[in-house]
């Protein structure tokens, strides 16, 4: 299986060259729920506390300022301990 892929508070030139500021905005409140990625999910989290278990693995931490990326085909379980705001974009 693919890994989810993150990247720390990446540059300026990087969130502008993939045009971040242009994708839509996502919002949720703290709650838990399950997830499957029926394409790849790019995202850069503005706000908010992330832990995201995928499927016979193990926990992966995510706050603000993570860009991630999250593979196709992943089934996972979102565990949002603080309300999350984040810029996503499929495929």
């Amino acid at each position: 299986m693919k890994d989810i892929i993150i990247a720390s508070n990446p540059g300026e030139d990087q969130l502008s060259a993939l045009g971040v500021y242009n994708w839509p905005i996502w919002s949720k409140e703290v709650s838990t729920f399950p997830w499957t990625y029926d394409e790849a999910e790019t995202c850069l989290i503005l706000e908010g506390d992330i832990v995201v278990t995928p499927e016979g693995g193990e926990p992966v931490k995510i706050g603000v300022g993570d860009l991630v990326t999250f593979p196709a085909g992943l089934s996972c379980t979102w565990e949002i301990k603080q309300d999350v705001r984040k810029h996503y974009k499929f495929g």
